[in-house]
């Protein structure tokens, strides 16, 4: 190891590009994995804060956003299943939003039940004790920006109808381009025109005495004509779709990727060109008998040092870039574990980059350091 560590700080401009190559890789995989967990997070967040244990949407509906209207019976037969205990209705449609000021843009409007979940952002009874009704609206508070209110309540239009934007929420900015906005189901049903008894999703609750497996199965049987998924199925499919089916998340991870093929080149560049200037050495350390695995080590030594030192600065840099890019960017998501996860990658990068290096090292001629 210290023979390793002084050939690299020989050259100490060429180590430093090594370590900045590896900097910048490293930096790139959190950043660009942060983008690819929040996207993923974002794609199934409104189906992830429900309770419930099974969807039921229109058949081949592929992510939350694109729903359609159900058959009114649908609910009606779902609730008959036996171990069904409880329903709920969900809806989501694009709507045309009109501040006071007269400005108007898209908008994605969320109906719920106060009963999908605690962590659904619905206005419900609860909220009305606190100052907001179950007539109100809700926003995030990423999007304040693109509400254009300069006070809460204000009153708006949604679709030409009055509603009441009352209070902020975190947690739920937008990731199509357009805000969310989230009221109760009868408000939404309004606003978007549909029936009293209409639904795009019904959820069920199972009993504590049933199998999911079971319910969904008999649910299947009884309703053939539509999706009935679990709530993790349905995130699932949702998350795929806005990830493989759209080129988002495609895009994302190719970035990723690129970034660690900027870092392999970078590393194996330096190593391989710090290798042949000290190749006098190797060939002498094998004229005194020094093993091929020795030699190997050496090599090795060096790209896992400039690794190791270029994954800590890649760590330093990103932590700060994520916190600032959230005020941009709002459903980013870097999980606790990204960072660490990250350095194994950065660490197998340096260690192929050493492979044409260690060749190099250990087909030098022993002799070689005599003929010189």
């Amino acid at each position: 190891m210290k023979l390793a560590w002084q050939n690299i700080i020989h050259d100490r401009a060429r180590f430093s590009v090594t370590v900045l190559g590896v900097c910048f890789a490293v930096f790139l995989m959190i950043f660009q994995g942060s983008l690819l967990a929040g996207f993923l997070r974002a794609a199934s967040r409104l189906i992830d804060a429900s309770d419930s244990d099974i969807w039921i949407a229109s058949r081949g509906v592929q992510a939350f956003e694109f729903g359609t209207v159900l058959d009114s019976r649908v609910r009606e037969m779902a609730a008959g299943i036996p171990g069904v205990v409880e329903t709920g209705r969900v809806c989501m449609a694009f709507a045309v939003y009109r501040t006071p000021n007269g400005t108007q843009q898209v908008v994605a409007l969320v109906g719920a039940d106060p009963n999908v979940g605690k962590r659904f952002p619905v206005p419900n009874m609860t909220e009305s004790a606190g100052g907001t009704s179950p007539e109100a609206v809700l926003y995030d508070v990423s999007d304040r920006k693109q509400m254009d209110l300069t006070s809460l309540p204000a009153e708006v239009e949604i679709n030409r109808h009055r509603a009441s934007i009352e209070r902020e929420i975190e947690g739920y900015g937008a990731f199509l381009g357009v805000p969310f906005l989230f009221t109760s189901y009868r408000n939404a049903t309004r606003y978007m025109g549909f029936g009293p008894q209409d639904a795009m999703y019904v959820l069920l609750r199972v009993s504590n005495g049933y199998q999911v497996s079971d319910v969904q199965q008999n649910l299947r049987q009884r309703l053939p004509e539509v999706d009935v998924l679990t709530q993790s199925e349905f995130a699932h499919k949702s998350r795929m779709y806005w990830t493989m089916k759209t080129g988002a998340g495609g895009a994302i991870l190719t970035a990723a990727v690129l970034a660690f093929l900027i870092g392999l080149v970078v590393v194996s560049q330096t190593i391989y060109a710090n290798t042949m200037e000290n190749i006098e050495e190797y060939a002498t350390l094998k004229a005194l008998g020094a093993s091929q695995t020795f030699v190997a080590r050496i090599v090795l030594s060096q790209a896992l040092i400039c690794g190791v030192l270029g994954s800590i600065l890649g760590l330093v840099a990103a932590v700060p870039s994520i916190g600032y890019a959230k005020s941009l960017i709002p459903w980013i998501y870097a999980p606790w574990w990204l960072p660490a996860v990250m350095v194994v990658p950065s660490l197998l990068m340096c260690a192929l980059a050493s492979i044409a290096s260690v060749s190099s090292a250990l087909t030098v001629e022993p002799g070689r350091v005599f003929r010189a």
